[in-house]
């Protein structure tokens, strides 16, 4: 099948969540459909959304606590936004069946142009509604300011999702065609049991003629799987990670080649792709990814197939341009260096045992009060400790921040993200960017490994 791309639209959206009639399962309906949009949102606008539970009263579906409960919200990841309500509130927007939501989340002008996503995020039921596909993409528009070759290219915009498969699954044979279990990658011993899917399509394909160059925006939104992403014979040219331009804080940082890259849950890369220059086909795949002795299996699989053919690049209306130069909002050296050289300001230690997974010793409840307190206008130096035998994804809500230490060696090149890996026994140190007064509030930080957000890793933080 010829990969397709979602609805694309702009403000105001209104998006329900329902579920399956078979299955029961959760989905995003917009328009009748259940497929769920790609939202555009240009900086200094305001997003509005109105967001209606329309799932049953009664689930049939197992969260952390027994039946789920289907109630939801949702967390516009990655957007440099206010965590109070009516915007990215998921601490106390909550909308159990029947009940409506109503989304302002206003973007500020100096928002990094690129893509983000939204998905729900009710604490104990987020793990099951992500993986039944409840999530989609958001564009902030003018990511071509930044590389105006861009301006010309087709766009594609790839959602990444799980589909759980079985014998009796009529994809079972395009899942064993895709997966290529190496016994040298993992030292996690159970058997995959899911594949990923690109706009809730398996293995579909992309035309693309030989030596065109394409832009692609990638989004990995499973609740687990890892994505390290490659081309067969093509390398990546980056142009941002996690929805920010790699010139923002650098302009002398434009694009960067990678022959993979590695996206943990909820990671996103926006690249140019090259079509195969002899006109073969050429497969998108995934390399196995060693989660750890703990962690599950993330075996090689193609994720999708290029295929030699035309394309046909999106509509203006659509395509989100933007004018005006790009902006840039440099970090002075002599900042970075004294928040860099001093002792951490705040340490994140991730450690589980049988009865659930926790920072810093405590597992999260809804009505605890914030773990730690930060000021407005400063940037911090954070340290993230795994002290457990598996990875983890760290993700902090309404910033980005910059990694620039493994185990206390220096990164070459380091990189502004909102989810990072947190390799095995490992620590990352992190310069944390809290100096906009738009994230004033309570806000989350926590594993994006979602099953195990939702049985407690995760906590709060009050930016005052």
């Amino acid at each position: 099948m010829i990969l397709t791309t979602p609805p694309e639209v702009y403000s105001p959206v209104v998006l329900a969540a329902v579920n399956d009639p078979v299955t029961g399962k959760g989905a995003f309906q917009f328009q009748g459909r259940d497929i769920p949009p790609v939202i555009h949102a240009r900086p200094g606008t305001t997003l509005h959304v109105t967001y209606v539970n329309s799932m049953t009263r009664h689930s049939h579906e197992q969260c952390v606590d027994g039946s789920c409960m289907n109630m939801t919200n949702l967390h516009f990841h990655g957007l440099h936004v206010s965590p109070d309500a009516p915007q990215d509130d998921v601490i106390s927007m909550m909308a159990n069946p029947g009940e409506t939501l109503h989304y302002s989340v206003v973007i500020p002008e100096d928002q990094p142009p690129g893509l983000y996503w939204y998905h729900t995020h009710p604490h104990g039921e987020s793990y099951q509604q992500d993986l039944d596909g409840m999530s989609g993409a958001i564009v902030v528009d003018g990511i071509e300011r930044y590389d105006p070759e861009i301006r010309n290219m087709t766009q594609r915009i790839l959602v990444l999702r799980d589909r759980v498969t079985s014998k009796h699954d009529p994809t079972a044979q395009v899942w064993r065609n895709a997966v290529e279990v190496s016994q040298n990658c993992s030292t996690a011993t159970e058997v995959p049991e899911r594949i990923f899917t690109v706009n809730g399509v398996v293995r579909p394909r992309i035309p693309i003629a030989p030596k065109e160059r394409q832009f692609w925006r990638i989004v990995n939104a499973s609740p687990d799987l890892y994505a390290d992403l490659k081309i067969d014979g093509e390398q990546l040219e980056i142009v941002a990670l996690d929805g920010m331009p790699i010139g923002f804080h650098d302009p002398g940082r434009k694009t960067e080649f990678a022959n993979h890259i590695l996206l943990p849950p909820a990671g996103r890369v926006e690249a140019i792709v090259t079509g195969p220059r002899d006109g073969r086909v050429a497969s998108l795949r995934t390399q196995c990814f060693d989660t750890g002795p703990d962690g599950d299996p993330n075996p090689t699989m193609v994720i999708a197939d290029l295929v030699p053919g035309q394309s046909h690049a999106n509509h203006p209306e659509i395509k989100g341009t933007v004018s005006g130069r790009a902006f840039y909002k440099p970090v002075p050296y002599k900042t970075l260096e004294n928040v860099e050289s001093r002792a951490p300001d705040y340490t994140v230690r991730f450690t589980e045992d049988k009865h659930g997974f926790y920072i810093n010793d405590r597992k999260y409840g809804p009505n605890d009060p914030p773990m730690t307190t930060a000021s407005i206008g400063s940037y911090y130096h954070w340290r993230v400790v795994n002290s457990t035998r598996e990875v983890h994804p760290f993700h902090i809500h309404q910033v980005h921040f910059l990694v620039y230490s493994r185990n206390d060696q220096s990164m070459k090149q380091p990189v502004w993200l909102d989810t990072v890996n947190v390799p095995v026994g490992e620590s990352l140190d992190i310069v944390m960017d809290f100096t906009d007064p738009i994230i004033r509030g309570v806000s989350l930080f926590h594993c994006h490994l979602l099953s195990h957000e939702d049985k407690g890793m995760m906590a709060k933080v009050l930016f005052k």
